[in-house]
């Protein structure tokens, strides 16, 4: 689903990765992030998709660099990423931006 953002600037979190084999636990922690992250402050929403080799793109909207700083910080959102890099990604890439233009059609 396309995220309903406001008019810029905001800020985007790009989070590429490439999955490892197996769940052992990543869904039931995906979801919780999902809604952790919803209940942040300054958070805009969320647009994710995975392809069936396991390659994805979770792109967040925050309102500026300080909730993504406090979202990076967050205690259980700390433990998803340890877990990440220990059992779930084989790869990954984070890119924060600042969204200065966002134009398109229909409702998100």
């Amino acid at each position: 689903m396309i995220a309903d953002t406001p008019k810029p600037p905001y800020v985007a979190v790009i989070f590429s990765s490439l999955r490892t084999e197996g769940d052992r636990g990543y869904g039931a922690m995906a979801d919780r992030m999902e809604e952790l992250a919803k209940a942040q402050p300054g958070f805009l929403g969320v647009e994710s998709a995975r392809d069936a080799e396991g390659f994805g793109i979770t792109v967040s909207y925050w309102r500026d660099e300080a909730s993504v700083a406090a979202w990076k910080a967050h205690a259980e959102h700390a433990v998803a990423q340890r877990l990440g890099r220990e059992a779930w990604y084989g790869a990954f890439r984070v890119r924060v931006c600042r969204v200065e233009r966002d134009s398109g059609m229909g409702t998100a």
